[in-house]
């Protein structure tokens, strides 16, 4: 499959003071959007040769203006979109994350932010494969 194009991303389950965790909305001002209005969690492709845990925290700070502290990698997952008529495999990392700031700003690839706990979340379309990566956030003890 030689014709697909395959990416890194590293994604950050941010869990403020509280225990809930902070998901963005997908704007449709996004250029690279497959998913508009779905909900996920902040994080990105790695740029070629970028140390991954330098992309999540560019990517946490571009999407959310936030500064956190990084944990444990908690969860696995890959998705197959279609980005501008391409195919696409990207491999994505989660990454266990501790709210340092809580202020949120948003960045023009997204248009609304919540911060849900197990039971809100469900109220929310979730992409997957965040929507596993979230329960099992959840199952885990505190």
């Amino acid at each position: 499959m030689s014709d697909v194009n395959q990416r890194i991303a590293c994604k950050a389950v941010i869990a403020n003071k509280d225990g809930r965790v902070l998901i963005l909305r997908e704007a449709t001002s996004y250029g690279e959007g497959t998913q508009t209005g779905r909900w996920h969690m902040p994080g990105g492709r790695l740029n070629a040769g970028e140390p991954f845990l330098e992309g999540l925290s560019r990517e946490i700070n571009e999407e959310a203006g936030l500064r956190v502290e990084v944990g444990e990698p908690l969860y696995i997952g890959e998705w197959f979109p279609i980005i501008k008529d391409v195919q696409n495999q990207i491999v994505a990392i989660f990454f266990s994350c501790k709210a340092i700031t809580d202020e949120v700003r948003l960045s023009e690839e997204h248009d609304k932010f919540e911060w849900v706990d197990a039971e809100s979340c469900k109220q929310f379309d979730i992409m997957d494969p965040e929507d596993k990566v979230l329960e099992k956030f959840f199952s885990l003890p505190t």
